[in-house]
């Protein structure tokens, strides 16, 4: 099958080794890119102890200049969205690390479980505000710090050119603004858009979908990327 990875780069040329090695055509078209700020990360941990808050990889790689001086907060626990977020801050020497399965809801849940006291978020923007919006339901008291941004990449035209081409049978969509992004660039819809299978990595990310595309559309059971790659 072949198959359409909208994810940065990074992401999406591991997420196309894994899909080749599946048996798929994985074709890579990022729609955007992050611009990390790992001065502010380190700015917003050093005004606290607090527990450390991550809903995404990113973060993590918004500290990947800023070794020397992330050391001293390795010790703090970290609370993150999925396995894959979880391993990249073990990977980055933090010590004491927990993930919540499912979204950003569930790492509220396991957060407020364990304290009452505040954490410290690492966020990016745009961003979903699950998270946010349950933490504040269940009192948590968020120290909040904009660390990376995700800056959107239009299609050039030798990648729409080859889309049109030999079009993908399957689309990849991980996040609301990539979907929202894909379908802003691609207006009016082309015939191949419109034919493609368009897998989503949550009930969010589907919303962004037209409504005339929904027969085309399936949802990841959890919100990670096996469950994704199952639908294919």
């Amino acid at each position: 099958m072949r198959v359409l990875v909208t994810r940065p780069q990074r992401q999406g040329e591991r997420t196309a080794r894994r899909l080749r090695k599946l048996g798929h055509d994985a074709v890579t078209m990022p729609l955007s890119e992050p611009v990390h700020d790992g001065a502010a990360a380190m700015a917003a941990l050093a005004q606290t102890t607090a527990p450390i808050v991550i809903t995404s990889a990113e973060a993590i790689r918004a500290l990947s200049d800023q070794a020397g001086s992330l050391t001293q907060h390795l010790d703090r626990p970290l609370y993150a969205v999925g396995n894959a977020t979880a391993e990249a801050a073990i990977a980055a020497g933090f010590v004491t690390v927990k993930a919540a399965c499912g979204d950003g809801g569930d790492l509220a849940e396991l957060i407020a479980a364990e304290t009452t006291g505040a954490v410290t978020y690492l966020a990016g923007r745009p961003r979903a505000e699950t998270f946010e919006k349950r933490a504040t339901e269940l009192g948590l008291k968020l120290i909040t710090a904009e660390c990376y941004r995700m800056e959107q990449i239009a299609p050039d035209r030798d990648a729409r050119e080859a889309l049109q081409q030999s079009p993908p049978d399957a689309i990849l969509l991980y996040s609301r603004e990539t979907a929202i992004a894909l379908f802003r660039f691609f207006n009016p819809l082309p015939e191949w858009l419109s034919a493609a299978r368009i897998l989503c990595l949550s009930e969010a990310v589907a919303a962004a979908v037209p409504a005339g595309l929904q027969k085309n559309l399936r949802i990841a059971a959890m919100p990670d990327e096996q469950s994704l790659l199952s639908l294919l």
